[in-house]
């Protein structure tokens, strides 16, 4: 497993400029054939190489099997190619005809005119059963352009040897230990202050919003009563129960987990490999330690029995705008969300597209935890500006201050002031 779940939320501002395309999202074909077509070769991109072989070929198999005189190829991508690579692909007259994109990217996919609506298949692709998260982000004006392909959620990871109590049941009583457990050296709650994504969720837990649309215009919400209740807790949590630095970020947390310098750990359900890594491997684990009997839970809504809203990273698919094939790409995309082609994906440890088929998920407790995270997970404002928000580092710097004793209404009112000016360019 790799570690691009933590970064897959970030998309280059470069790739929103596309000079001689539509500034709206498109509706209709592209002037060809629409998939008539009676042969031919569909083009699918994916990225990196969480992907199973066993799922690709699947894949390759199944299309070709239903779609006679088809045939498929898969082309593996970087997630740096789904900045100025893809935007200049998909705008071109030789563009892919599905392809995977982060899924806080497809907003300026969609605003671009790159992706086909496909509200058409919602109801076949899973409907109500897709992440609802993820759809949110995939959707534009009440229409569908991406779909879930597959998630990692965060969860919390904890260790026997540092946390020997009951596993906290509210987000309150999660603080609170937290709290008890932090030592000169250890953080009971490893919250460098960068961290935002995980800052998200106390947000949300509490009832706040990051921003919300009223007609043409976003108001920005974090100095809500509800939000700034969120972000104090979560200053609690800075001042209070944790030891990372105020202006650090989230990358490589297993290290002080591994160290014995971490009680509790909210990190992306793939961290589980890093810190199981043989202790001989180039980025070492602790498998033998503080791994051995690893331990973890989906973080604790403000209600008993609830888990708390997440931020929820991963990948969404699409059918491009300017494929010459829309129809074949379409079945391709059904192919790649059905029981069949999610089972392989499940069984290697990935959340699947559909709520329905975290069946087949392995039967392991971080596992469950994780697919716990993702059901209540939620998602950045569905902004085709979102992007620039997250190039200018406002929410991380924000919270910085906040994490170094800062006024959290007034920090707030000048975050949610700067958030505006960049979503309602």
């Amino acid at each position: 497993m790799n570690r691009k779940l933590a970064a897959v939320a970030t998309f280059g501002i470069a790739a929103l400029a596309l000079a001689g395309c539509s500034s709206a999202a498109n509706d209709g074909g592209n002037g060809g054939d629409g998939g008539s077509a009676e042969t031919g070769e569909l083009t699918v991109w994916i990225i990196g190489s969480d992907t199973p072989d066993a799922a690709r070929e699947y894949l390759k198999t199944t299309f070709e099997a239903e779609n006679e005189g088809w045939t498929l190829a898969i082309e593996e991508k970087t997630w740096a190619d789904t900045n100025d690579a893809y935007v200049a692909a998909l705008g071109s007259s030789d563009a892919p005809d599905v392809v995977e994109v982060g899924n806080t990217q497809a907003q300026g996919f969609i605003d671009q005119g790159l992706f086909l609506d496909i509200t058409s298949e919602k109801e076949a692709l899973g409907g109500d059963a897709m992440l609802q998260s993820f759809v949110e982000l995939g959707t534009a004006d009440d229409a569908l352009y991406a779909v879930p392909y597959y998630a990692g959620s965060r969860i919390v990871f904890y260790s026997p040897e540092v946390f020997t109590g009951e596993a906290p049941a509210t987000l309150d009583e999660y603080v609170a230990a937290g709290k008890a457990m932090k030592t000169d050296t250890r953080s009971g709650i490893w919250a460098p202050g960068k961290d935002w994504y995980n800052a998200l969720a106390f947000v949300w837990a509490n009832g706040g919003e990051v921003a919300v649309q009223d007609g043409d215009t976003w108001d920005a919400q974090f100095s809500s009563p509800e939000s700034i209740k969120g972000l104090e807790m979560l200053q609690d949590v800075y001042l209070n129960a944790n030891v990372a630095p105020a202006d650090s970020n989230e990358q490589d947390p297993q290290v002080p987990f591994c160290a014995g310098e971490t009680g509790f750990l909210s990190a992306p359900s793939w961290v589980k490999w890093s810190i199981l890594a043989a202790a001989d491997a180039e980025n070492p684990g602790c498998p033998d330690t503080y791994g051995k009997d690893l331990k973890a839970m989906p973080l604790p809504g403000m209600k008993a029995g609830e888990a708390a809203p997440v931020f929820a990273g991963g990948s969404s698919i699409a059918v491009a705008f300017k494929s010459d094939a829309q129809e074949k790409a379409k079945a391709a995309v059904a192919i790649m969300l059905s029981d069949g082609y999610q089972k392989i994906m499940a069984e290697n440890g990935l959340i699947p597209a559909l709520t329905t088929q975290a069946q087949f998920l392995p039967d392991d407790e971080i596992t469950k935890a994780s697919a716990e995270a993702t059901a209540a997970s939620r998602a950045v404002p569905a902004s085709a500006n979102w992007a620039g928000v997250e190039a200018s580092l406002v929410i991380p710097d924000t919270l910085v201050k906040i994490a170094q004793g800062g006024d959290v209404k007034t920090l707030a009112e000048e975050l949610d002031k700067k958030i505006e000016e960049i979503l309602n360019k």
